[in-house]
Protein backbone atom coordinates (compact mmCIF):
# COMPACT_ATOMS: atom_id res chain seq x y z
CA UNK A 1 0.00 0.00 0.00
CA UNK A 2 2.81 2.40 0.42
CA UNK A 3 3.47 2.82 -3.20
CA UNK A 4 -0.29 3.58 -3.64
CA UNK A 5 0.32 6.64 -1.16
CA UNK A 6 3.06 7.51 -2.22
CA UNK A 7 1.65 8.13 -5.58
CA UNK A 8 -1.52 9.82 -4.17
CA UNK A 9 0.66 12.09 -2.11
CA UNK A 10 2.52 13.19 -5.24
CA UNK A 11 -0.69 13.52 -6.97
CA UNK A 12 -2.12 16.32 -4.42
CA UNK A 13 -0.51 19.48 -5.46
CA UNK A 14 -1.88 19.14 -8.70
CA UNK A 15 -5.51 18.46 -7.54
CA UNK A 16 -5.17 21.75 -5.07
CA UNK A 17 -4.10 23.72 -8.35
CA UNK A 18 -6.56 22.28 -10.67
CA UNK A 19 -9.09 23.67 -8.06
CA UNK A 20 -7.48 26.42 -7.65
CA UNK A 21 -7.77 27.50 -11.75
CA UNK A 22 -10.92 28.22 -12.88
CA UNK A 23 -11.82 28.01 -16.68
CA UNK A 24 -12.60 31.71 -18.04
CA UNK A 25 -16.16 30.45 -19.08
CA UNK A 26 -16.85 29.59 -15.09
CA UNK A 27 -15.36 32.44 -13.54
CA UNK A 28 -17.54 34.51 -16.53
CA UNK A 29 -20.84 32.54 -15.05
CA UNK A 30 -19.53 33.20 -11.26
CA UNK A 31 -19.87 37.26 -12.08
CA UNK A 32 -22.80 37.13 -13.90
CA UNK A 33 -24.40 35.15 -10.96
CA UNK A 34 -23.67 37.78 -8.35
CA UNK A 35 -26.27 39.70 -9.97
CA UNK A 36 -29.67 38.78 -9.14
CA UNK A 37 -33.04 38.41 -11.28
CA UNK A 38 -33.94 41.60 -12.82
CA UNK A 39 -38.19 40.26 -13.01
CA UNK A 40 -40.31 38.07 -11.77
CA UNK A 41 -42.57 35.62 -13.69
CA UNK A 42 -46.06 37.52 -14.72
CA UNK A 43 -48.02 34.68 -14.98
CA UNK A 44 -47.66 33.94 -11.30
CA UNK A 45 -49.94 34.50 -8.58
CA UNK A 46 -50.45 34.08 -4.74
CA UNK A 47 -52.67 31.33 -3.73
CA UNK A 48 -55.51 33.28 -1.56
CA UNK A 49 -58.72 31.71 0.24
CA UNK A 50 -61.88 32.55 -1.09
CA UNK A 51 -63.15 34.94 1.65
CA UNK A 52 -60.14 36.89 0.64
CA UNK A 53 -60.89 36.90 -2.43
CA UNK A 54 -64.31 37.83 -2.34
CA UNK A 55 -63.44 40.84 0.18
CA UNK A 56 -64.18 44.41 -1.64
CA UNK A 57 -62.00 47.07 -1.20
CA UNK A 58 -62.81 48.69 2.28
CA UNK A 59 -61.09 52.03 2.81
CA UNK A 60 -59.80 52.73 6.46
CA UNK A 61 -61.87 55.29 8.64
CA UNK A 62 -59.64 58.17 7.42
CA UNK A 63 -59.97 57.94 4.24
CA UNK A 64 -63.37 56.51 3.89
CA UNK A 65 -64.48 59.62 2.11
CA UNK A 66 -62.69 59.56 -0.36
CA UNK A 67 -62.79 58.76 -4.28
CA UNK A 68 -59.11 57.23 -4.41
CA UNK A 69 -57.03 55.79 -1.91
CA UNK A 70 -53.26 55.85 -2.74
CA UNK A 71 -50.14 54.29 -0.86
CA UNK A 72 -46.95 55.03 -2.53
CA UNK A 73 -43.33 54.05 -1.49
CA UNK A 74 -41.47 57.33 -1.58
CA UNK A 75 -39.52 57.51 -4.59
CA UNK A 76 -42.00 57.19 -6.66
CA UNK A 77 -44.37 59.45 -4.14
CA UNK A 78 -41.79 62.14 -4.88
CA UNK A 79 -42.11 61.35 -8.42
CA UNK A 80 -45.37 61.52 -9.01
CA UNK A 81 -47.35 62.86 -6.39
CA UNK A 82 -47.03 66.69 -8.40
CA UNK A 83 -49.16 65.11 -11.30
CA UNK A 84 -51.55 63.57 -8.76
CA UNK A 85 -52.19 66.46 -7.22
CA UNK A 86 -52.91 68.39 -10.27
CA UNK A 87 -54.99 65.51 -11.66
CA UNK A 88 -57.04 66.07 -8.29
CA UNK A 89 -57.59 69.18 -8.90
CA UNK A 90 -58.76 69.51 -12.70
CA UNK A 91 -61.44 66.79 -11.61
CA UNK A 92 -62.60 67.68 -8.74
CA UNK A 93 -61.28 64.14 -6.82
CA UNK A 94 -60.57 63.94 -3.42
CA UNK A 95 -57.15 61.56 -3.78
CA UNK A 96 -56.00 60.25 -0.19
CA UNK A 97 -52.28 59.50 -1.03
CA UNK A 98 -50.00 58.53 1.94
CA UNK A 99 -46.31 57.91 1.44
CA UNK A 100 -44.55 55.02 2.87
CA UNK A 101 -42.65 51.85 1.43
CA UNK A 102 -43.13 49.16 -0.74
CA UNK A 103 -44.12 47.07 1.88
CA UNK A 104 -45.98 49.47 3.33
CA UNK A 105 -47.93 49.46 0.10
CA UNK A 106 -48.16 46.35 -0.11
CA UNK A 107 -49.79 45.81 3.08
CA UNK A 108 -52.14 48.20 2.44
CA UNK A 109 -53.00 46.36 -1.14
CA UNK A 110 -53.07 42.73 0.79
CA UNK A 111 -55.22 44.63 3.40
CA UNK A 112 -57.98 45.57 0.01
CA UNK A 113 -57.54 49.09 1.75
CA UNK A 114 -56.05 50.81 -1.43
CA UNK A 115 -57.20 51.36 -4.67
CA UNK A 116 -53.28 51.98 -5.89
CA UNK A 117 -50.24 50.92 -4.54
CA UNK A 118 -46.69 52.26 -5.76
CA UNK A 119 -43.40 49.94 -5.72
CA UNK A 120 -39.75 51.37 -6.82
CA UNK A 121 -38.97 47.68 -7.47
CA UNK A 122 -40.44 45.08 -9.73
CA UNK A 123 -43.81 42.48 -8.53
CA UNK A 124 -42.34 40.37 -6.48
CA UNK A 125 -44.02 36.54 -6.22
CA UNK A 126 -45.91 37.36 -2.89
CA UNK A 127 -46.66 40.58 -4.85
CA UNK A 128 -48.67 39.27 -7.22
CA UNK A 129 -52.35 38.80 -5.57
CA UNK A 130 -55.55 37.91 -7.32
CA UNK A 131 -56.98 40.36 -9.22
CA UNK A 132 -54.08 42.93 -9.01
CA UNK A 133 -52.05 44.59 -11.95
CA UNK A 134 -48.92 46.31 -12.19
CA UNK A 135 -48.25 49.06 -15.13
CA UNK A 136 -44.94 50.48 -14.98
CA UNK A 137 -44.18 54.27 -15.50
CA UNK A 138 -41.16 53.28 -16.09
CA UNK A 139 -37.43 52.76 -14.83
CA UNK A 140 -34.92 55.11 -12.85
CA UNK A 141 -30.98 54.53 -12.88
CA UNK A 142 -29.59 53.52 -9.41
CA UNK A 143 -27.02 56.67 -8.81
CA UNK A 144 -23.86 55.63 -6.93
CA UNK A 145 -21.97 58.84 -5.43
CA UNK A 146 -19.26 59.76 -3.01
CA UNK A 147 -18.07 62.84 -1.32
CA UNK A 148 -17.26 65.69 -3.29
CA UNK A 149 -13.68 65.79 -2.09
CA UNK A 150 -13.36 62.30 -3.75
CA UNK A 151 -11.81 62.66 -7.46
CA UNK A 152 -12.90 59.19 -8.39
CA UNK A 153 -14.87 60.08 -11.11
CA UNK A 154 -15.82 56.60 -12.92
CA UNK A 155 -15.90 52.99 -11.46
CA UNK A 156 -16.30 49.82 -13.66
CA UNK A 157 -19.63 47.95 -12.90
CA UNK A 158 -17.01 45.09 -12.15
CA UNK A 159 -14.77 47.44 -9.46
CA UNK A 160 -18.45 48.41 -8.20
CA UNK A 161 -19.25 45.01 -7.11
CA UNK A 162 -15.56 44.36 -5.72
CA UNK A 163 -16.51 47.06 -3.34
CA UNK A 164 -19.23 46.25 -1.91
CA UNK A 165 -18.47 42.93 -2.01
CA UNK A 166 -15.40 43.61 0.30
CA UNK A 167 -12.24 42.47 -2.24
CA UNK A 168 -11.21 46.11 -3.30
CA UNK A 169 -9.98 47.84 0.25
CA UNK A 170 -8.60 51.25 -0.99
CA UNK A 171 -9.53 53.61 -3.38
CA UNK A 172 -6.10 53.86 -4.47
CA UNK A 173 -6.77 50.41 -6.70
CA UNK A 174 -8.95 53.03 -8.63
CA UNK A 175 -8.06 55.42 -11.19
CA UNK A 176 -9.23 58.97 -11.00
CA UNK A 177 -10.07 60.96 -14.01
CA UNK A 178 -6.47 61.92 -14.89
CA UNK A 179 -5.21 58.25 -15.04
CA UNK A 180 -3.37 58.34 -11.32
CA UNK A 181 -4.36 56.25 -8.36
CA UNK A 182 -6.94 57.82 -6.04
CA UNK A 183 -6.01 58.37 -2.61
CA UNK A 184 -4.39 55.41 -0.31
CA UNK A 185 -7.62 54.93 2.14
CA UNK A 186 -9.61 52.39 3.03
CA UNK A 187 -13.04 52.16 1.33
CA UNK A 188 -16.65 52.63 3.25
CA UNK A 189 -18.99 51.22 1.14
CA UNK A 190 -22.65 52.31 2.58
CA UNK A 191 -25.64 50.15 1.84
CA UNK A 192 -29.32 50.27 2.57
CA UNK A 193 -30.77 46.94 1.86
CA UNK A 194 -34.31 47.58 1.34
CA UNK A 195 -36.71 45.31 -0.48
CA UNK A 196 -34.72 41.76 -0.27
CA UNK A 197 -37.86 39.49 -1.31
CA UNK A 198 -38.11 41.80 -4.59
CA UNK A 199 -36.05 41.43 -7.57
CA UNK A 200 -34.22 44.20 -10.00
CA UNK A 201 -33.17 47.35 -7.64
CA UNK A 202 -29.87 46.75 -5.71
CA UNK A 203 -30.06 43.31 -6.41
CA UNK A 204 -28.70 43.64 -9.51
CA UNK A 205 -25.55 44.84 -8.15
CA UNK A 206 -25.26 41.88 -5.63
CA UNK A 207 -27.79 38.95 -5.45
CA UNK A 208 -28.43 39.41 -1.43
CA UNK A 209 -27.51 40.54 1.69
CA UNK A 210 -24.63 37.58 2.11
CA UNK A 211 -23.02 39.00 -0.90
CA UNK A 212 -21.92 42.26 0.52
CA UNK A 213 -18.58 42.70 2.81
CA UNK A 214 -19.05 42.32 6.44
CA UNK A 215 -18.01 45.16 6.79
CA UNK A 216 -20.80 47.12 4.38
CA UNK A 217 -21.90 50.30 6.60
CA UNK A 218 -26.25 49.53 6.33
CA UNK A 219 -28.23 52.34 6.80
CA UNK A 220 -32.28 51.87 6.93
CA UNK A 221 -33.21 55.43 5.61
CA UNK A 222 -32.48 57.15 2.58
CA UNK A 223 -31.67 60.35 4.68
CA UNK A 224 -28.94 58.24 6.04
CA UNK A 225 -27.23 57.54 3.18
CA UNK A 226 -27.04 60.71 2.21
CA UNK A 227 -25.61 62.20 5.44
CA UNK A 228 -23.26 59.09 5.70
CA UNK A 229 -21.57 59.99 2.85
CA UNK A 230 -21.93 63.99 2.57
CA UNK A 231 -20.07 63.49 5.84
CA UNK A 232 -17.24 60.78 5.05
CA UNK A 233 -14.58 61.22 2.26
CA UNK A 234 -13.69 57.66 2.17
CA UNK A 235 -17.49 56.67 1.73
CA UNK A 236 -19.46 55.49 -1.42
CA UNK A 237 -23.12 54.79 -1.19
CA UNK A 238 -26.64 54.54 -3.78
CA UNK A 239 -29.90 56.28 -4.30
CA UNK A 240 -32.27 57.65 -7.00
CA UNK A 241 -31.12 61.25 -8.18
CA UNK A 242 -34.31 62.48 -6.77
CA UNK A 243 -33.77 61.65 -3.64
CA UNK A 244 -30.02 63.07 -3.81
CA UNK A 245 -31.84 66.19 -4.54
CA UNK A 246 -35.00 65.96 -2.12
CA UNK A 247 -32.25 65.71 1.13
CA UNK A 248 -29.34 67.64 -0.25
CA UNK A 249 -29.78 70.21 2.08
CA UNK A 250 -28.52 67.34 4.65
CA UNK A 251 -25.87 66.93 2.78
CA UNK A 252 -23.12 67.35 -0.55
CA UNK A 253 -22.66 64.44 -2.39
CA UNK A 254 -20.91 63.62 -5.93
CA UNK A 255 -22.63 61.24 -8.13
CA UNK A 256 -20.11 58.96 -10.11
CA UNK A 257 -20.30 56.91 -13.72
CA UNK A 258 -20.08 54.25 -13.71
CA UNK A 259 -19.10 51.93 -17.26
CA UNK A 260 -18.15 55.59 -17.79
CA UNK A 261 -21.81 56.38 -18.24
CA UNK A 262 -23.99 59.01 -16.08
CA UNK A 263 -26.53 57.74 -14.50
CA UNK A 264 -28.36 60.64 -16.37
CA UNK A 265 -27.86 59.90 -19.59
CA UNK A 266 -31.45 58.07 -21.08
CA UNK A 267 -29.76 56.38 -23.67
CA UNK A 268 -27.45 54.53 -21.81
CA UNK A 269 -29.98 53.44 -19.71
CA UNK A 270 -32.71 53.00 -22.10
CA UNK A 271 -29.96 50.64 -23.57
CA UNK A 272 -28.34 48.85 -20.42
CA UNK A 273 -24.87 50.52 -21.28
CA UNK A 274 -25.68 52.14 -17.50
CA UNK A 275 -26.97 48.86 -15.80
CA UNK A 276 -27.90 49.82 -12.70
CA UNK A 277 -32.24 50.79 -12.15
CA UNK A 278 -35.06 50.77 -10.36
CA UNK A 279 -38.87 50.17 -12.06
CA UNK A 280 -41.17 52.64 -11.16
CA UNK A 281 -44.83 50.23 -10.78
CA UNK A 282 -48.63 51.18 -9.73
CA UNK A 283 -51.05 49.18 -9.64
CA UNK A 284 -54.35 48.65 -10.22
CA UNK A 285 -57.42 46.23 -9.19
CA UNK A 286 -59.58 43.86 -11.52
CA UNK A 287 -63.01 42.40 -10.57
CA UNK A 288 -66.49 42.98 -9.87
CA UNK A 289 -66.01 44.01 -6.09
CA UNK A 290 -62.64 45.64 -6.86
CA UNK A 291 -62.56 47.46 -10.04
CA UNK A 292 -62.32 51.51 -9.28
CA UNK A 293 -62.85 53.31 -12.53
CA UNK A 294 -61.35 56.66 -11.24
CA UNK A 295 -58.40 54.77 -10.06
CA UNK A 296 -57.31 53.17 -13.25
CA UNK A 297 -58.46 56.95 -14.97
CA UNK A 298 -56.02 58.15 -13.26
CA UNK A 299 -53.05 55.10 -14.02
CA UNK A 300 -53.57 56.17 -17.41
CA UNK A 301 -52.68 59.94 -17.12
CA UNK A 302 -49.92 58.99 -14.98
CA UNK A 303 -48.71 56.70 -17.33
CA UNK A 304 -49.28 59.49 -20.20
CA UNK A 305 -47.92 62.42 -18.10
CA UNK A 306 -44.47 60.62 -16.84
CA UNK A 307 -43.36 61.03 -20.66
CA UNK A 308 -42.99 64.75 -19.94
CA UNK A 309 -40.62 64.50 -16.22
CA UNK A 310 -37.40 65.82 -16.25
CA UNK A 311 -34.37 64.07 -17.99
CA UNK A 312 -32.15 65.35 -15.38
CA UNK A 313 -33.37 62.53 -12.85
CA UNK A 314 -32.58 59.74 -14.63
CA UNK A 315 -35.95 58.64 -15.45
CA UNK A 316 -36.80 56.64 -18.68
CA UNK A 317 -40.28 56.46 -19.53
CA UNK A 318 -42.43 53.22 -20.52
CA UNK A 319 -42.61 54.47 -23.99
CA UNK A 320 -38.82 54.58 -24.74
CA UNK A 321 -38.14 51.18 -23.07
CA UNK A 322 -40.74 49.17 -25.54
CA UNK A 323 -38.90 51.10 -28.20
CA UNK A 324 -35.28 49.93 -26.90
CA UNK A 325 -36.25 46.06 -26.84
CA UNK A 326 -37.68 45.73 -23.45
CA UNK A 327 -40.23 43.34 -22.54
CA UNK A 328 -43.75 44.10 -21.47
CA UNK A 329 -46.78 42.64 -20.53
CA UNK A 330 -49.67 44.89 -21.33
CA UNK A 331 -49.02 47.57 -19.21
CA UNK A 332 -46.28 46.00 -16.98
CA UNK A 333 -41.91 45.89 -17.85
CA UNK A 334 -41.24 42.23 -17.43
CA UNK A 335 -37.93 41.60 -18.72
CA UNK A 336 -34.69 43.61 -20.50
CA UNK A 337 -33.81 44.08 -23.84
CA UNK A 338 -31.50 41.40 -25.52
CA UNK A 339 -28.38 42.45 -25.87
Amino acid sequence: MQPLKNSFIAFLPLLIVSQLIIPASHAEDRIKNLRGEAFTDPSHQVKMPADWINKPIKYEQSAEKSDIVVVLEQDVYQTIIPLIQQYAREQKLRIRVKEGTCGIAAGALARKTADIGGFCCPAGKEDRLPGLKFHTLGIVSKAFFVHPDNPVENVPLKQLRDIFRGTIYKWSELKTQKGLPAPDRMVRAVGRLHCQTRPGHWRLLLDNDKLFSPRLFEVGSIPDMIAQVAADKDSIGWEALSMVERYKNIGKVKVIKVDGYSPKNLEAIALLKYPLYRTYNITTWEGKTLENQKAQKLVAYLIKEVEHLSAGFGFVPSSRLRKAGWKFKGNELTGEPLK
